[in-house]
């Protein structure tokens, strides 16, 4: 069996605390229920696979509203679901630098990595993920999205590596049976990163090596 010596991680909801609740509560209290809006526009995909832009993104959400609403007020909301992370998180990816290859894997747009990029730097002086990631592959920018199988093919032929060399750890369900089809070994986040997860990463590696 392959040793494991790349570990690819999600970012929202394991290295940043997400609440999508927020984000549908922000958007109510405008007097949209983006729960239904979500089944019956492509907006939200398109716009977490670089198919259309953050201005067009911006202008379908007012085309739904019955009011007005700023670009900065749909930002806020869009962003709400954005929450916090912690040292330690950063702390346990450096250390596991030291003897893995890291890389992110998100689902993602820009108008949240532009806040996360702002976040991370103001508060944790992080003002490139490089320190962080040997390669980020974000949804928007290379045009694929999770679960689909295809992302996941895409990033290992990238890395140039096996997918039973790399564990994917995300806290989705549906995104570890997407990695899983591509044979990659997984690790379900129940919570964010931390010294438990850490001690589970090092378990599952160690019973690859034997």
């Amino acid at each position: 069996m392959n040793k494991i010596s790349t570990i690819i991680f999600d970012l929202g909801g394991v290295i940043l605390d997400l609440d999508q609740g927020k984000t549908l509560r922000a958007f109510a209290r405008k007097g949209l229920d983006l729960e239904d809006v979500n089944e019956a526009s492509p907006i939200f995909t398109d716009f977490e696979t670089g198919k259309i832009t953050a201005a067009d993104f911006r202008q379908g959400i007012k085309s739904l509203f019955k009011g007005n609403i700023t670009d900065t007020e749909i930002d806020e909301a869009w962003n709400a679901m954005l929450l916090d992370t912690c040292e330690e998180r950063f702390r346990i990816i450096e250390g596991l630098r030291k003897q893995f290859r890291i890389y992110l894997l998100s689902n993602t747009n820009s108008i949240h990595i532009d806040f996360v990029r702002d976040y991370l730097n103001k508060h944790f002086s992080i003002e490139r993920w490089d320190n962080l990631f040997d390669k980020q592959y974000l949804s928007y920018e290379i045009g694929l999205r999770k679960p689909n199988k295809n992302i996941y093919e895409y990033v290992l032929s990238d890395i140039q590596k096996q997918p039973q060399e790399c564990l994917f750890i995300d806290d989705s369900f549906a995104n570890i049976k997407g990695a899983e089809s591509a044979g990659i070994q997984t690790l379900l986040a129940l919570n964010p990163l931390d010294q438990e997860m850490l001690s589970n990463i090092k378990q599952i590696v160690s019973s690859l090596k034997r």
